[in-house]
């Protein structure tokens, strides 16, 4: 049991993602979270509003298993297979962001400084979370899927639009984490 309860290698992770996908190409599905959430907005009837949103629920009724597998998955890891909620930062990351104003960094996944209750209820907690939450719909809707959509589906089925998002992908978060958090914080 106490190897289920340790981060995997690569060589372990990555046979398991690749068998994964084949699994949802031969069962002609795509991987990815996007899709799952548009399936949702369908279900809360954002199709009276946008043509975007009319999908098909038969057909992508997979994708509702595929949400609860990852709710089920996230919560049975969180829960019972994690020895400790700190995480293993170099200390010279712990400093940085120290100096950003994260004073417990590494203590757990989720830094209080952004998504505690006191930090949302904030104004600059809100306009953050509202800007985030516009970009990565806007972001997604542009690129035509998620990150995990186009760097795992999308690169491994050698798509060229997915290669340029993956691409842009990385550029973003470099563009965050060396400009704007220090900026916002």
């Amino acid at each position: 049991m106490e190897f289920i309860t340790q981060p995997w290698p690569w060589y372990v992770g990555g046979p398991l993602i690749a068998f994964v996908l084949f699994l949802t190409f031969y069962f002609g599905q795509a991987f990815g979270v996007s899709r799952s959430l548009e399936t949702f907005c369908t279900i809360g009837g954002a199709g009276k509003i946008s043509d975007y949103f009319k999908v098909d629920l038969k057909e992508s009724k997979w994708s509702l298993f595929f949400v609860a597998g990852i709710i089920i998955g996230g919560f049975i890891s969180s829960e019972f297979l994690m020895q400790s909620q700190t995480i293993d930062l170099n200390p010279e990351t712990v400093n940085e962001l120290a100096g950003l104003g994260f004073s417990n960094a590494g203590s757990s996944y989720l830094p209080e400084e952004i998504f505690s209750l006191e930090s949302l209820l904030t104004i600059k907690g809100f306009l953050i979370l509202i800007g985030a939450g516009i970009l990565i719909g806007f972001g997604t809707r542009y690129a035509g899927g998620c990150t995990s959509g186009h760097s795992i589906t999308g690169l491994s089925s050698l798509q060229l639009p997915s290669l340029l998002a993956t691409i842009g992908f990385f550029i973003g978060g470099l563009i965050m984490t060396w400009f704007l958090i220090p900026l916002i914080f």
